[in-house]
């Protein structure tokens, strides 16, 4: 025969008590545990930018940021990425730009580096030739505009 002693206190026999306590530490140490690992994983997760919609965000980005330097208006222009690979924090793409509405267009490849959670172009070295190809369709002579383009005046050899 087993002899209880009860806990007058809270009418909880001692057997009991020492149960309840255990299983009260288990569950804090789970719960513990459990928001150790996801910090853990939150801390350590990387957005997945290895597509080609985040390349065509850096391009276009890096390209409107040098819209002083180039002329170029990206609102003019349909940016298409037809090729690219991933290499840990690099990426490798080639991408289509062709006049909105046009045939004209060209192909550039880019080397971009990861930042974060995007993609930043690399700058291409100012003695750098041959990046791009004209694509099929602009069969235009060297300085004929296109249709419809206003005409630019020309200015005397100084």
């Amino acid at each position: 025969m087993v002899i209880r002693h009860h806990d007058t206190a809270n009418g909880i026999r001692s057997g009991e008590k020492q149960r309840t306590c255990i299983i009260g530490g288990v569950k804090r140490f789970r719960l513990a545990a459990l928001l150790v690992v996801t910090l853990l994983l939150g801390a350590c997760a990387r957005k997945n930018i290895e597509n080609k919609d985040a390349i065509r965000q850096a391009v276009v980005e890096y390209l409107s940021s040098r819209q002083a330097q180039t002329g170029l208006d990206m609102s003019t222009m349909d940016v298409n990425v037809t090729a690219m690979a991933f290499e840990r924090d690099t990426a490798r793409a080639t991408v289509e730009f062709r006049v909105k509405n046009g045939d004209a267009g060209m192909q550039l490849n880019y080397t971009l580096d990861r930042k974060g959670d995007q993609w930043v172009v690399q700058p291409k070295a100012d003695n750098a030739q041959g990046h791009g190809a004209v694509l099929p369709g602009n069969d235009k002579a060297p300085g004929e505009l296109p249709p419809g383009h206003p005409s630019i005046p020309v200015s005397p050899k100084q």
